[in-house]
Formats: structure tokens, C-alpha cells, sequence
């Protein structure tokens, strides 16, 4: 019974952390057309991730950011090009 209240708990917390970074990440600038100017703040996180989870491969930690990085830059590819 103890092992499932410790798997409810990662769970919870994996899913605040989620939700926590998938905020943070909307606050950040980011171009999504081809222009060579403007913000890459998302860009240069993912960058920052990516290396991170190089040094230290297989942490949930920078799994869960990569699949929140991409989710967030799908969410505004969509958004950009319904706007056209």
C-alpha cells in the first residue's frame, strides 16, 4: 500500500513540474517565422536542455522538458498559422 502512495506522489510532482515549466515556457519569446531577427528564447532553451541532458542522460528531469519544448513549439507553430 506504501509503494502506490509513493507512486501517487511522483505523480503529482511530476505533474506540477510539468505544469510549472509548461508556464514558464509560455512566458518566453520566441520568432516563428524564418526571419534571421527577433527573440530564440525557447530556441535557446531547448539548446540548453539538450546539453544538459547530455551530461546527464536518462534524468526524468530533462525528459519531461524536452517533450514540454516541443509540445510548446507545436502549440505555436498551430497558433501562428491560423493566424495566417
Amino acid at each position: 500500500m506504501e509503494l502506490e502512495n509513493n507512486n501517487i506522489s511522483i505523480d503529482s510532482e511530476e505533474e506540477y513540474f510539468r505544469k510549472s515549466y509548461a508556464l514558464e515556457l509560455q512566458k518566453k519569446k520566441q520568432q516563428i517565422n524564418d526571419q534571421q531577427r527577433g527573440y530564440n528564447e525557447l530556441e535557446e532553451e531547448r539548446r540548453q536542455v539538450n546539453q544538459q541532458a547530455v551530461r546527464t542522460p536518462g534524468r526524468r528531469g530533462e525528459m519531461i522538458k524536452k517533450e514540454e519544448i516541443e509540445k510548446e513549439f507545436t502549440r505555436r507553430y498551430k497558433e501562428y498559422n491560423n493566424k495566417k
